[in-house]
């Protein structure tokens, strides 16, 4: 799990407060709900800012890896190495409404198919509520990013040298099994105080010192019958870094000059 304090967008998100707790601590909880077996590590950096990450996890018991601010593929790789991990996860901290499910589906994927994959996630195309992000890759697949990318988005957001290249690394997606797209119509990930305020709304509406955790269909359920709540931070529904991305790509491919990935 990648997590900073110096976000550009909000600062100090992670360690924003959601039902009593700090935002990042109650993201790990609700990864340490998923049933797969793995090792969760926190990659930070090595900024004094990020001192506070640390301390967050010491308290709650878990490990913590720092490494360069930037260069995310550079720190992940190291993590990686250090933790000796042949296969890395990788899911930033600004979903703190992620489904164990949603987790344990697409790593259930990567194991009932050992060796079919380089790179697995459920963004290509995506079709969860935006805030669900699991990808996996392995670390050979990894090695070679960090040796080749020299783009700075390539460096920046750790795996798009991996999905930009299908015809090069064996690339998978898990769709969400309903057969339903919710990718751009519910945002449940966090950028944004409009954000803060809907992610803030749900945990005080589901989470309780009895049950925690609550599933993505709790949530679903929530918003359906609070549609105020949905329209919290519907400005931004759709906005990130990678769909801009992976508009540029199809526009370069519509030139014949960039093969788009699969």
């Amino acid at each position: 799990v990648q997590a900073r304090t110096t976000s550009t967008r909000l600062p100090g998100k992670v360690l924003k407060p959601l039902a009593g707790k700090p935002l990042l601590s109650r993201m790990l909880e609700r990864l340490r709900a998923a049933e797969t077996p793995f090792e969760l590590v926190v990659a930070t950096t090595v900024d004094r800012s990020d001192d506070a990450i640390v301390e967050l996890c010491a308290g709650i018991h878990t490990s913590v890896f720092r490494g360069h601010p930037s260069d995310l593929l550079d720190r992940h790789l190291q993590a990686a190495r250090q933790t000796r991990a042949e296969t890395i996860v990788k899911i930033p901290s600004d979903c703190p409404l992620i489904a164990p499910e949603v987790v344990d589906r697409v790593l259930d994927r990567w194991n009932q198919s050992p060796g079919s994959f380089d790179y697995l996630s459920n963004l290509h195309p995506p079709t969860y509520p935006d805030g669900n992000d699991v990808e996996v890759m392995t670390r050979e697949a990894l090695e070679i990013a960090w040796i080749e990318a020299r783009k700075p988005h390539e460096r920046e957001h750790t795996t798009p040298f991996l999905w930009d290249q299908p015809e090069r690394f064996r690339i998978g997606n898990v769709a969400w099994e309903t057969g339903l797209n919710y990718s751009l119509s519910h945002r449940f990930t966090i950028d944004y105080e409009e954000d803060y305020q809907l992610i803030s709304a749900v945990y005080d509406a589901l989470c309780t010192e009895s049950r925690p955790v609550f599933s993505l269909s709790d949530i679903l359920d929530f918003i359906s019958r609070r549609p105020d709540v949905l329209a919290f931070n519907a400005q931004h529904r759709g906005v990130s870094w990678y769909r801009h991305h992976l508009s540029e790509l199809r526009t370069r491919n519509s030139l014949g000059t960039v093969k788009a990935p699969a």
